[in-house]
């Protein structure tokens, strides 16, 4: 686990200039690899030269060795992550790659692409993001995981191309201008996060999941998909019953914790009072582990989940930690999460202060039960869907003129409340599970984003159902509950929860790893009945396949995130820092809303209007932020 970052000049250039932008980008990207910094210089025939830099945490063969940018025979890379499977491919390269000096999985990454080509990313079993120059070809190649559970951003400009982990390296380089993309704030008020590939900066692009882009003397020459869940679970075999699959979860969910755990550091684990950070404690103890656990305890009995994590923590036997998150503790925390984040958000507070601890601690590595929501159908999207959703749900059978007269009732009884703007939303639809799996996701409407925001800002088409429409249409056949774990995953996942863990833990050096993204668990469970799946209380088929039960209060208690009590902290210890941000020298004075829209919502919200809910409210709150701290 590290920080990457890469400079590729397409002419002749003023080397030791572009040397000193590569330390400048490495730099910004200290804190994710706190156990050395290097680089390497590659000359190009046509004159230009390929600068790659890495800052590295070591977690895989601590010696100097393993150190990157790695070569190996006409190949470098710089790469960030963990193939799990390292050893495995070690062992099928033995009588082909000729003899290993390290213990790492970087190297056996560069003999796989020397031995096999692209075709060894199907090999790979991990999260990863990497740049690869293969110095026969003079390409450059940048690749990302199958989920994209770790980050690559990109930029190209008339004299180069550059890449890393975060877009503040990018911007450290000098050859990125910090300017605001006002379309892609346009995305973010409607989702509170931007969708892949857009950020928030003009000309800075994140590289997609599962995706290759290759870059040459002439700029960027292609980018392809080596990967789909979908297409990976129509070809997956479906077992003959429930209890043959559930069978198999367990197997999969198994063999992925014993690769997750692999490691010359010692591996804590995030644990909540849910199924899906308690199933990852399951399988370790199972496994032989006795981990650390963390957990967050909050100043809300209401929403306070640490007596559950505590009592999990018991039946397993861990050895367990529990770190209190009050109001005033956020205030006081804030500058510096925002200050860590390339993207505004309100997701990433509980990460950021777990990471703390675990870091305290003196640790590196820890186990997430991240992605269970995605793969299982723990949210409530999947049921709602599977009722409604195509041809043969409740709104597919519906006559649109009757549709559309139910959605303009909904929409004025509703009187702004939020879910009525979505059913109302949805009503208006085809009734197709494109058009209403992103009112699921939405905060703000279109129609409510039109109301609100500036003419300045570009109303643009919604990117999540042009997203879902091509993948749907590429694999119609794939079941519902397929389709909305795709959705899912590829949006608010990656969009928003990974993005953020990804930031947030590695600000204090810490490697999250998440064992219920493993691809082959995803794709298992995503071909199966979706009768299977939803079959019993939510996740079910996760609790019954593990080897070690979960206790029953956590096992069978209904789905509840993990939510911060905002609404109460933005009426009191928060209060000064939101006013702050809505008020007129904040976000009303940046022209990307109508003037006094800012200071309307937060009073609506202060006086318990109905539709100004602390979530839209905090969005706004989270931009302007975000936007001060780097002036933009």
């Amino acid at each position: 686990m590290c920080g990457i970052a890469g400079i590729l000049a397409f002419a002749p250039s003023d080397e030791a200039e572009l040397d000193r932008r590569l330390d400048q980008m490495v730099s910004a990207l200290g804190h994710r690899g706190p156990d050395g910094r290097h680089k390497t210089l590659h000359r190009t025939t046509t004159g230009g030269c390929l600068l790659l830099g890495h800052a590295r945490l070591a977690i895989l063969d601590l010696t100097d060795a393993a150190r990157q940018p790695m070569t190996r025979g006409a190949s470098t890379v710089t790469f960030n992550g963990e193939i799990y499977n390292f050893r495995n491919l070690r062992a099928a390269l033995a009588d082909k790659a000729g003899a290993f000096r390290t213990g790492s999985d970087t190297e056996v990454l560069l003999a796989a692409h020397e031995t096999w080509g692209e075709s060894f990313l199907q090999r790979l079993d991990g999260m990863f993001a990497f740049g690869l120059w293969d110095g026969r070809a003079e390409r450059l190649q940048l690749v990302r995981d199958r989920f994209g559970i770790k980050p690559l951003y990109y930029a190209q400009t008339t004299r180069a191309f550059v890449f890393a982990s975060e877009v503040r390296a990018l911007l450290a380089s000098g050859l990125v201008t910090a300017a605001l993309d006002l379309e892609s704030v346009w995305h973010y008020v409607g989702y509170q996060t931007t969708p892949t590939p857009r950020t928030l900066i003009q000309g800075v692009w994140m590289l997609e999941p599962a995706t290759v882009l290759d870059v040459t003397a002439g700029g960027v020459t292609s980018t392809r998909t080596y990967w789909s869940l979908l297409e990976s679970a129509s070809r997956e075999p479906v077992p003959s019953s429930r209890d043959a699959a559930m069978i198999r979860v367990g197997q999969l969910l198994r063999e992925s914790v014993d690769e997750h755990l692999v490691s010359d550091v010692p591996v804590a684990a995030f644990l909540s009072g849910g199924i899906d950070s308690g199933a990852i404690v399951s399988a370790m103890t199972a496994a032989g582990s006795k981990p650390r656990t963390f957990t967050v305890s909050l100043d809300d009995n209401a929403l306070d989940e640490s007596a559950a994590a505590a009592a999990t923590a018991r039946h397993f036997a861990t050895d367990h930690t529990t770190i209190r998150l009050s109001g005033s503790d956020l205030a006081d925390e804030l500058p510096a999460i925002l200050a860590a984040t390339d993207h505004p958000s309100g997701d990433a507070v509980n990460t950021w202060v777990v990471s703390r601890a675990v870091h305290q601690q003196g640790l590196k590595v820890a186990l997430s039960g991240l992605g269970g929501d995605e793969v299982f159908g723990g949210y409530p999207s999947f049921r709602h869907l599977r009722r409604a959703a195509g041809p043969a749900g409740q709104l597919g059978r519906t006559p649109a003129v009757m549709r559309r007269a139910a959605a303009s009732i909904v929409r004025t009884a509703g009187g702004g409340a939020v879910l009525s703007e979505k059913a109302a939303a949805v009503l208006d639809g085809d009734g197709s599970l494109a058009e209403m799996w992103p009112v699921t996701r939405q905060l703000y409407s279109d129609a409510a984003r039109r109301r609100m925001m500036s003419p300045a800002v570009p109303r643009a088409a919604d990117a999540y159902a042009g997203m879902l429409s091509a993948a749907l249409r590429a694999h119609g056949a794939a079941t519902c509950h397929a389709q909305v774990s795709f959705a899912e995953s590829r949006a608010y996942m990656h969009d928003v929860l990974l993005r953020d863990t990804d930031q947030v833990s590695m600000a204090h050096g810490l490697e999250v790893r998440v064992p219920l993204l493993d691809y082959r668990l995803a794709v298992f469970v995503a071909a199966l009945p979706d009768a299977w799946v939803a079959e019993g209380s939510p996740k079910a088929l996760l609790v019954d396949a593990l080897e070690r039960p979960l206790p029953d209060a956590v096992a069978r208690a209904p789905k509840r995130g993990f939510v911060l009590p905002l609404d109460a902290w933005m009426r009191g210890p928060l209060k000064g820092f939101c006013e702050a941000q809505l008020g007129p020298r904040g976000l009303d004075a940046r022209g990307l809303l109508i003037p006094g829209e800012a200071a309307r919502l937060w009073n609506a919200f202060l006086a318990r209007s109905r539709g100004v809910t602390w979530s839209r409210v905090w969005t706004l709150v989270a931009l302007n932020a975000w936007l001060e701290e780097r002036s933009l």
